[in-house]
């Protein structure tokens, strides 16, 4: 009998286990990282040294619970194609792990929480940005364009932006130039940061007809784009230097860091055009990471900057 219960246990565990790990898994884990890059070294900016740990606790705590919130109503809302993408089919509600009734549950509750979180630990202005983020990521985004427009990422990555406001919002409860400057950037930077991942999974998004532009255009013209991106990426970058008085650490950064996303671009670019007959599946995948190296770098000599005497 004691090695039965001992069994049961061990199974209810493993269950229990699992289901966790599929809730986290609702939330997209890996976006996350990129809230945290995004957000740190902006309050670090906003406050001109190093703000209270608690601030930032609290802003990291309540920007995850938002980050999570929208994606989770994300993957109820595209469950559907999820179900016929390699890259989502193991999603948790797709596999059954989660009910689509409990993953909305769970994205309403992030929603609440978060709001109420920002409200109590930082100010209204902080709380507002967050919960129109989630609205303008689930409605604008995912209900409205993705579905419609081969532009869909370009304004629906809008959403990825506000961790800037919020980062800079939570320590001075109010908006500026730089705030926006980063947003801005941001905002460039997300085409040519997802477009190399829609080529890669051309195939995915045209027999779910997800008009993405690497799977409606060819090659050649969707790397002229991230060209295009690319290089307004960087012009942004570079205006943050005058407006928030940036030092050497920053300035040299955006420029050799910059430089090199826009090499990248161009060599996405050269292969597309002279290679038509190479495997475009795994060639965007090379300016897809840099994308992710290039704005962890730039984000993080905004943090170191505004430290150094010079």
């Amino acid at each position: 009998m004691s090695t039965t219960i001992v069994e049961a246990d061990r199974t209810g565990r493993r269950r229990l286990g699992r289901k966790i790990k599929a809730y986290v898994a609702l939330t997209k884990p890996r976006v996350l990282e990129l809230l945290l890059v995004s957000t740190v070294p902006v309050m670090i900016l906003a406050a001109n040294g190093i703000p209270d740990p608690l601030l930032i606790l609290a802003t990291v705590i309540g920007g995850s619970l938002s980050a999570g919130s929208a994606a989770a109503f994300n993957m109820y809302i595209d469950r559907d194609i999820d179900a016929h993408m390699a890259r989502t089919a193991k999603r948790p509600i797709v596999t059954g792990e989660i009910s689509p009734r409990n993953a909305l549950i769970f994205a309403w509750m992030l929603a609440i929480v978060s709001t109420a979180w920002f409200l109590v630990t930082t100010n209204p202005l902080t709380a507002f940005l967050s919960a129109f983020a989630i609205f303008f990521y689930v409605v604008i985004y995912t209900i409205v364009l993705k579905r419609r427009t081969e532009q869909n990422i370009v304004w629906g990555g809008i959403a990825g932006c506000f961790p800037v406001l919020i980062g800079w919002a939570a320590v001075t409860d109010s908006l500026s130039w730089p705030a926006f400057i980063l947003f801005a950037l941001v905002f460039l930077w997300t085409p040519p940061h997802y477009w190399p991942l829609s080529i890669k999974y051309a195939d995915d998004y045209e027999n779910t007809d997800v008009p993405m532009l690497g799977a409606t255009r060819p090659g050649s013209q969707v790397g002229l784009q991230i060209i295009l991106y690319a290089w307004a990426t960087v012009a942004c970058s570079l205006l943050l230097i005058p407006v928030a008085g940036m030092g050497l650490v920053y300035s040299v950064s955006a420029v050799v860091f910059g430089g090199w996303f826009v090499y990248e671009s161009h060599r996405l670019y050269n292969k597309t055009v002279l290679e038509q007959g190479g495997d475009r599946s795994t060639r965007p995948m090379r300016v897809f990471h840099a994308s992710i190296t290039y704005l962890t770098l730039v984000f993080l000599a905004v943090a170191v900057d505004p430290l150094l005497p010079f």
